[in-house]
């Protein structure tokens, strides 16, 4: 099983978009059979059985084993993945295009940053996977609180400066085995898991994260 996978064909996206059969995914973390999993559920066999073809049709299950009780073989499923991102590439027509507004200041600028990391990064390990390669990446995860607005502006033009600095370092356009690379940096406000009664100021700190 892997740890994650990312969802790129918009039916297999519609599936694991089913609340029953997000259930039966979130259930199959431990493998099962129909009937296992309509006594974990609380549904009917039938019902069950019927969504587990789907979701092994589009990927998202496969078998793990069969096991023979008598006359009746057995068969029990397991997720593809521990958990699941539905890539942008799903919605191409409507997935978000960080070239259409650039602006280093805008939430949704961020939003659509992160959506083409998905859809890159997804379609890396898509090919990786068909290949038995691993994918060469890198990722920082920090947390920092900022005492005043100025501080966090202060921040943000040093990160920008120390980013371009390293770009244009190593950046080489000429080198003729060189691998395009993304770097991709964002900084913006831990949601509150107590949401605050007003909504605007909310929506205005996302907008402005600076």
């Amino acid at each position: 099983m892997l740890d994650i996978a990312v969802i790129e064909e918009p039916a297999a996206a519609e599936s694991s978009l089913d609340p029953i059969r997000s259930r039966i995914l979130a259930a199959l973390a431990e493998p099962g059979s129909a009937a296992m999993l309509a006594g974990r559920l609380g549904l009917p066999r039938q019902k069950v059985n019927y969504h587990l073809k789907e979701l092994e049709r589009h990927g998202l299950v496969e078998l793990a084993e069969e096991r023979r009780k008598g006359n009746v073989t057995e068969r029990v499923y397991r997720a593809t993945a521990a958990s699941y991102v539905i890539s942008p590439s799903a919605l191409a027509a409507v997935s978000p295009d960080p070239a259409r507004s650039p602006d280093q200041l805008s939430a949704r600028w961020l939003l659509a940053l992160g959506a083409r990391l998905v859809q890159e990064v997804g379609s890396l390990l898509t090919g990786a996977a068909r290949a038995g390669q691993r994918v060469a990446s890198f990722g920082i995860d920090a947390e920092v609180r900022f005492a005043s607005a100025a501080d966090r502006a202060a921040f943000a033009e040093e990160l920008a400066q120390a980013v371009a600095g390293l770009v244009g370092r190593y950046h080489d356009e000429s080198a003729p085995q060189g691998r395009r690379h993304r770097v991709v940096v964002g900084l913006h406000q831990i949601p509150d898991p107590h949401p605050a009664t007003d909504s605007r100021r909310t929506d205005a700190a996302q907008e402005n994260p600076r």
